[in-house]
């Protein structure tokens, strides 16, 4: 089975990451968030783009997210976000009937990676929603390696099914969560210092209500 890749395989795991070949790195930024929240840590971002990339040759990192344009605590961890080695896909919130705000990026997801399907040989999605499920497979069927990294109780079982490996966020949380209360500035990738790592945390919830 899928699921079992790790324990089942007939490769060690170095030789799997050494044929990971170029990397693209997908993060649907409201299902991590609610990932993290479940399991109490905040995620250091910096931590998780190294974690992610594994030492791999990194094409790309995408991060879809919904945003109020007039927050200006949620621009500033965006644009943090830009400045570190993501590239953001910002949509706005769409006010839904019963007051909540919400926004899809699912398709977003699904083009750009089916867009950059010939420059990358490893996908690496961060989301546990089924509806991407048939992008995952139509790039599979291209010749891509799927990595998915989500939370197990909230990623959906087809989505699993069509991915080459499944990683558990439970898992790594050790290697990409924020060292509690720690003050220290993130080290941009960029080398660019811009902006400490306060962030994180109250931005992002706002960002995804």
């Amino acid at each position: 089975m899928l699921n079992n890749f790790e324990t089942d395989s007939i490769f060690t795991p170095e030789q799997v990451l050494e044929n990971r070949g170029r990397v693209a790195i997908f993060i649907d930024g409201s299902n991590l968030f609610y990932a993290a929240l479940q399991l109490g840590i905040e995620i250091d971002y910096t931590k998780l783009l190294c974690r992610l990339t594994g030492g791999s040759r990194l094409l790309r990192s995408f991060f879809y997210t919904g945003v109020d344009r007039t927050n200006e605590k949620q621009q500033g961890f965006l644009l943090w976000m830009r400045r570190n080695g993501y590239r953001v896909i910002a949509k706005d919130l769409v006010q839904l009937p019963d007051g909540s705000k919400k926004a899809n990026l699912d398709v977003e997801i699904a083009v750009d990676m089916m867009a950059l399907v010939d420059s990358y040989d490893t996908a690496v999605l961060v989301s546990g929603d089924g509806d991407l499920a048939y992008a995952v497979n139509s790039v599979s069927y291209r010749g891509v390696r799927v990595e998915v990294v989500s939370l197990r109780s909230m990623t959906s079982d087809s989505l699993i099914n069509v991915s080459d490996r499944y990683i558990d966020l439970e898992a790594i949380k050790e290697d990409i969560q924020k060292t509690p209360r720690q003050s220290y500035p993130y080290r941009p990738l960029s080398g660019i210092g811009f902006l400490e790592d306060t962030r994180t945390s109250d931005g992002h919830l706002e960002i995804q209500e």
